[in-house]
């Protein structure tokens, strides 16, 4: 790209003549600045005290048969803004409970939230009971949080009779608001909800998906590129109030996808990364995983990751992978064939883990949370005015390509061997909960998708559609609906596994399961625009157990 914006530390160059003091009180004056709005208004009203406050809420996640982590971050001073490596070190105490009223208090510590961490906070709580409500809050110099509710696991050996998850992908601040997020919170039913990867967006400010308008500026306006754009852009997202209530709900269980990092990343770069100009991919890649793991309350099995497994009793268990650590370059005439034996989504290390842990599963179904579609996709006979939009948003070439290659389509290889592991093994009940593509689908995942259906499925996959992240009526600037309405007849025409599309909508989806099927109720937001959105149901698609196999029901749960 021709034209950057200057990061944070190339901003603060200019500094080195100041005194100490001065430049203390210029980073915080700037670091104010960049963060305007609620967060600054709220700190500057504590300015005459000097009162520590939880201004980016609480939110819990991983939820294990005896644990959950907990996070928060807390802002000491009125210089302690994210990013801006300022801020005393703070005693941070935290304290869960049976109730909402703390009568019943079952564990309580504390910490130090230091300016290293950017003053977040993890407490890993152990010794809990299983499919247990708890709530929690953190204090810090006679400040409380708000109050957070958290729900454990089931025990692992548990007959466990339902469970219900909300789910969720790609949420871009500047395209509107977070109805979505709202419109969970209030269910009240949910054991954990699931993102699927793009919670924050790494663009500067009106360059990527908002219909043309920037419904609300995000912060830092440039790209973020260094460790504290990608601190003040996470904070930013923290500030919004339906994306707090849903975190003071339910547990989230969360995965990265590109733009945590930069848009289609890979192991060694992305699309939107050039080399130099922003600095090495190394250090962008782990500026942006400290933020992510400083930022998230995620617990990595594997350190620098976010593929782990989860398990809910003996009806599901759930594999998280990363699909952008570990990945080749997006197949290319440079970088190689998407046939390519050796070129990999998921490493080889991850992609074993992951097959011997279907294999090994004891489990009703195996849910795999997933960031980019595994099932198959061909374009059809998709006239030139729908193709273009529809390759814009995928990231291909406008004058035509047969996959979608930064999605599993563009590594055939690891999905060859992946589904021919579930049909040797006659592992039944997978199921791939997946987000990126903005879209809704309803797909069976066939081993051979030229034959289908005359060849088997190996998988089910759920594909929930963006928050707020532009669709193919957004990218066209045409009526909701009107893209759908054309492509979506074509584009199961030519892929005969795809049950069913929705190109156009924004929302999320609640996926529940029993031990007779897996159900995803999909909702659909009235106006991303419109911070007040209605939400509604818009289509149901399950598998019943051991058919491998996706049908339309009528009802949601």
């Amino acid at each position: 790209m021709t034209s950057r914006y200057r990061s944070s530390a190339e901003a603060s160059q200019g500094l080195g003549s100041l005194s100490p003091r001065r430049r203390t009180v210029v980073k915080a004056a700037a670091a104010t600045a960049v963060l305007a709005g609620p967060l600054a208004a709220a700190a500057s009203a504590r300015a005459a005290t000097d009162t520590p406050a939880f201004l980016h809420g609480v939110a819990s996640g991983d939820p294990l048969p005896d644990g959950v982590l907990l996070w928060t971050r807390v802002t000491p001073a009125p210089e302690a803004i994210p990013g801006s490596g300022l801020g005393p070190d703070t005693e941070v105490s935290w304290v869960v409970a049976r109730d909402k009223a703390f009568t019943s208090i079952v564990a309580k510590g504390s910490t130090t939230a230091t300016a290293a961490s950017d003053h977040t906070v993890k407490a890993d709580i152990r010794g809990l009971e299983p499919a247990t409500d708890y709530w929690f809050r953190f204090s810090a110099g006679g400040t409380d949080s708000p109050v957070a509710r958290t729900r454990t696991a089931p025990a692992a050996d548990a007959d466990v009779s339902s469970l219900r998850f909300g789910v969720v992908s790609c949420a871009n601040w500047e395209a509107g608001y977070f109805s979505a997020y709202r419109h969970l919170a209030a269910r009240n039913d949910l054991d954990a909800w699931l993102h699927l990867g793009d919670y924050i967006y790494e663009y500067r400010s009106g360059e990527y998906g908002t219909r043309g308008t920037v419904v609300r500026p995000h912060a830092p306006a440039g790209e973020i590129l260094t460790l504290a754009d990608y601190r003040i852009r996470h904070a930013r997202y923290k500030t919004d109030p339906d994306l707090q209530a849903l975190h003071l709900k339910a547990p989230v269980v969360a995965i990265w996808d590109d733009h945590e990092f930069a848009d289609n990343a890979w192991s060694g770069g992305a699309v939107n990364h050039t080399e130099g100009a922003e600095g090495t991919w190394a250090a962008r890649q782990a500026a942006a995983k400290q933020a992510y793991f400083e930022w998230m309350p995620v617990r990595p099995a594997v350190a620098g990751t976010t593929y782990r497994r989860l398990r809910f009793g003996k009806l599901a268990d759930l594999s998280l992978l990363d699909l952008r650590s570990f990945r080749s370059q997006q197949a290319s005439t440079a970088s190689g064939s998407v046939d390519d034996p050796d070129r990999t989504l998921t490493g080889r290390a991850q992609l074993d883990w992951l097959k011997a842990g279907l294999k090994a599963s004891d489990t009703r179904w195996r849910l795999v949370g997933n960031s980019v579609m595994i099932s198959p996709f061909s374009f059809g006979s998709l006239s030139a005015d729908l193709f273009k939009p529809l390759a814009k948003l995928l990231g291909l070439p406008q004058e035509g390509i047969a996959a979608n290659t930064d999605q599993w389509d563009g590594y055939t290889d690891d999905r060859r061997e992946l589904l021919a592991h579930l049909r040797s093994n006659a592992i039944g009940n997978t199921v791939f909960l997946t987000g990126d593509i903005h879209m809704a689908w309803a797909n069976d995942v066939p081993v051979d998708a030229g034959t289908y259906p005359l060849s088997a499925s190996a998988a089910t996959e759920f594909v929930v559609t963006s928050v707020t992240s532009d669709n193919l009526d957004d990218i066209v600037k045409v009526p909701e609906g009107t893209v759908s309405a054309v492509a979506a007849p074509v584009i199961k025409a030519a892929n005969r596994h795809v049950h069913w599309v929705d190109t156009d909508r924004h929302g999320y989806g609640v996926l529940d399961i029993t031990a007779d099927r897996a159900q995803m109720d999909y909702y659909a937001l009235s106006d991303r625009t419109d911070a007040n959105a209605t939400s509604s149901w818009v289509r149901s698609y399950r598998t019943r157990s051991g058919t491998q196999k996706v049908e339309r029901t009528y009802d949601p749960v």
